[in-house]
């Protein structure tokens, strides 16, 4: 049998198990897209075996319990009661499964270069118990190119050969923490297949699971469309992040211009200002592509620029402070008090991946300020990749007596369950830098907008 007539008929196979929900479906890394993806694909019909290299994570899985906002325990529970769903860090698994959804970080190194070492990793380890037939999708945020040049060839360690004796391809994941409009399965899912049989499962797959799917010609296409979607909301807030240094030189409201602006019906897609860029996507995946760009002796200034004005956006923060501090209480920042309010990088979640608060926290320190935070979501800081160094602090209770303690409040994430007419009655001096107070009617010479 040619590759070409094997290929059709696994794909066959596979299709008709998708399509009768028979196909069992392992989901790799149970963080905030896996988790998601594993209560859409339960609910589509599918059983599902999640795989984790935290143990932690599986014991509470397999126990009921859900770490993550948007998956309830409950759900979790009903999966596991029904025998849907249980999760595992043995990836030997691998082999009982005929999709294989990879939902791994993709974080920078030091340097600022793609760090593929958790994409590397897991397909090593699927390669390892790899079969014909088996379709691997790559759902992690990366540069165009990755799943064939970099997915691909490790699987294929495994001596079966894409295309013809397994297939891959690329979905990206659009999950947006903390976003109550929108379900996993309400976002359109872009899907690409690395050949025509690749394509037609991948489709029939995500088909079953999504209310709707985009299907584009190749991976590199698909990867292509992620990046774009999280370059286009870095450049623009970068935009806003610049217009607000500029016009607050001048006296003007930036939040005020945005408000104004945003009421014409055509022409204008109003983007934030803030401390400065936090999250999985949006302060990571540019930097992918300017370094992909590199390969083809291109550069890519405008995306570069964006990156350097959003990095930047902390410092400003601390600097407004420091003359805030000076202008309106007399005192230096060296031996200043100060409450960070909000660790996550964005409110009402406890996601703190990237958040710039933990930057702000290391500005002041530098700077010789004390600084603890509030965070009603985040209890303690856990361990992170970047900041060891702050595992193990723990949020300061927000009340009258403690606000007042400290000589400045710098909020920089404007969770919903905030009690912010407290902290505007009794705090000594409040850096906004989420317009959370003008937002609410409260004013007063002690708010200061950064």
């Amino acid at each position: 049998m040619s590759n070409t007539l094997r290929g059709e008929s696994l794909a066959a196979i596979q299709l008709v198990k998708l399509n009768n929900r028979t196909a069992v479906i392992g989901i790799i890394g149970l963080g905030y897209v896996g988790l998601p993806l594993v209560n859409a694909t339960v609910n589509a019909g599918f059983r599902v075996i999640g795989f984790d290299i935290d143990q932690d994570k599986v014991t509470r899985l397999n126990a009921g319990t859900s770490y993550i906002p948007a998956v309830p325990s409950a759900s979790i529970a009903s999966f596991i009661e029904a025998g849907r769903f249980h999760a595992t860090a043995d990836f030997s698994g691998i082999g009982d499964c005929d999709v294989i959804a990879i939902c791994v970080p993709t974080p920078l190194t030091k340097q600022r270069e793609p760090d593929l070492a958790a994409i590397r990793g897991t397909a090593a380890s699927i390669a390892r118990f790899l079969r014909a037939g088996q379709l691997v999708v790559l759902e992690s945020t990366t540069y165009p190119g990755t799943t064939r040049e970099v997915l691909v060839p490790i699987l294929e360690t495994s001596g079966l050969a894409n295309a013809s004796d397994f297939f891959a391809g690329f979905s990206p994941e659009r999950e947006d923490p903390g976003n109550t409009r929108f379900a996993t399965s309400d976002i359109p899912k872009v899907v690409a297949g690395d050949g025509p049989e690749a394509s037609q499962l991948i489709a029939a797959f995500y088909g079953a699971v999504f209310r709707q799917i985009v299907p584009v010609s190749t991976p590199d296409v698909a990867e292509a469309v992620k990046i774009t979607e999280n370059i286009f909301r870095s450049v623009n807030i970068a935009l806003v992040n610049e217009l607000k240094t500029t016009y607050a030189a001048m006296g003007i409201d930036i939040w005020e211009v945005i408000e104004a602006a945003k009421t014409k019906p055509f022409g204008f897609m109003p983007f934030y200002p803030g401390p400065g860029l936090g999250g999985h996507c949006i302060p990571i995946d540019p930097f992918y592509l300017t370094w992909k760009a590199r390969e083809y002796e291109l550069s890519t200034r405008f995306i570069e620029l964006a990156g350097e004005i959003n990095v930047s956006m902390p410092k400003y923060v601390i600097d407004r402070l420091a003359e805030a501090l000076d202008q309106k209480l007399g005192l230096r920042m060296g031996g200043a008090r100060v409450l960070i309010v909000g660790l996550a990088y964005k409110k009402n979640i406890s996601d703190m991946r990237e958040s710039p608060s933990f930057k702000l926290m290391s500005l002041l320190e530098k700077r010789r300020a004390f600084a603890d935070y509030h965070d009603p979501h985040i209890p303690e800081i856990g361990p992170t990749r970047e900041h060891m160094d702050y595992a193990g602090r723990r949020s300061v209770a927000l009340n009258p007596q403690s606000v007042a303690s400290y000589d400045a409040l710098l909020v920089a994430t404007d969770h919903d369950d905030l009690d912010y007419a407290m902290i505007a009655a009794n705090a000594r001096l409040i850096i906004d830098t989420r317009n959370a107070f003008a937002q609410r009617r409260l004013t007063g010479a002690n708010i200061v907008k950064a």
